[in-house]
């Protein structure tokens, strides 16, 4: 594949439990290219931010472990030590995390966390490193860019403090940026000036995105691929235009058909029945089969495989096998 950054196979994180190792993400493989911005959807449990966790690095060893490969650039960062996966955190890998009040040290400036982030990552003078800590508050949208490196970051707003955790992210210029909802808790006018920072960040510094989010609304407007994830497993995989218009997975058409739409009024909205399965309940067949209005019997007695049903478009549902049969012949 050309232009191949991540290239993840077989990628299973579970944890340790007193009933033994509890799987959250179940061997899956997917790929982000140079430049592209690809968007992973799904809802709260279905393993997108333990998968962001596991690229990263930050499963702690004591409590879980992560099993397959993780290629960054051709390296295997589930075999690299502690002290290498610190050279490529913050540098070569970045990510915003969900919360940034919880993710800013409360009794460090704002200047000093972010002066910091360089001075691990790069060999530059501090007055160099206080330059470009400016130039990238600036390039964020914030206000008075000198007088924030001394501020507080409870004395910011959440937009604000967003703008914070981006530049920070963003301050080595990073190859790959994870972002983990990085709109949640914010107000849609916020919202849309991230997003709108993002896309400009991608498209200035060709820095490739993994967009973290269970909005469709954000997949359609930064995304050019969608990967939709239930109970750790994808479950479809495609680009933006064809999730939207030719969505396969009945997991997907649900989550599109729960987006409210201005054009049709309706008495009430629709709703996916049920819920995620919680880790280990399901030992056999598709973990969608209990929530699926197509399910029939096979659905629940064998976990389908990722069926590749035309270039680039793969879906994991039984209800597909014969237009598989089909592209491939």
């Amino acid at each position: 594949m050309e232009n191949v950054l991540l290239n993840v196979e077989g990628l299973r994180t579970s944890f340790f439990t007193d009933d033994g190792e509890l799987s959250i993400v179940n061997s899956i493989d997917f790929h982000v290219h140079s430049g592209e911005i690809l968007g992973i959807v799904g809802e709260s449990g279905c393993g997108k931010s333990i998968t962001s966790l596991s690229i990263m690095g930050l499963i702690p060893a004591q409590t879980g472990k992560v099993d397959g490969q993780i290629l960054f650039k051709g390296e295997n960062l589930t075999l690299a030590s502690e002290k290498r996966m610190r050279q490529i955190r913050g540098n070569e890998i970045a990510m915003i995390f969900q919360e940034p009040m919880t993710s800013l040290n409360p009794v460090f400036t704002i200047g000093e966390q972010l002066l910091e982030a360089i001075k691990i990552h790069r060999k530059v003078p501090k007055k160099k490193a206080k330059e470009r800590v400016v130039e990238m508050l600036k390039l964020v949208g914030l206000p008075r860019p000198g007088e924030l490196l001394n501020e507080y970051p409870h004395q910011l707003s959440g937009g604000m403090r967003q703008r914070v955790m981006i530049t920070m992210a963003m301050i080595c210029n990073p190859e790959l940026l994870i972002a983990d909802e990085p709109t949640t808790a914010l107000d849609v006018t916020i919202q849309a000036q991230i997003l709108d920072l993002m896309k400009a960040l991608n498209k200035e510094t060709d820095t490739a995105i993994m967009m973290i989010t269970h909005d469709l609304g954000v997949i359609a407007e930064m995304c050019s691929r969608v990967m939709v994830m239930y109970a750790g497993y994808i479950v479809e995989e495609t680009d933006v235009r064809t999730i939207f218009k030719d969505p396969k997975h009945p997991y997907t058409v649900g989550l599109i058909q729960s987006v409210p739409d201005i054009r049709h009024k309706k008495e009430e909205l629709y709703s996916i029945k049920g819920n995620v399965p919680k880790p280990g309940t399901i030992q056999a067949g598709c973990h969608f089969a209990p929530r699926c209005e197509h399910a029939f019997d096979r659905c629940f007695a064998q976990t389908p495989d990722l069926l590749k049903l035309s270039k680039g478009h793969k879906v994991k549902c039984w209800l597909y096998e014969r237009e598989k049969g089909e592209a491939s012949g």
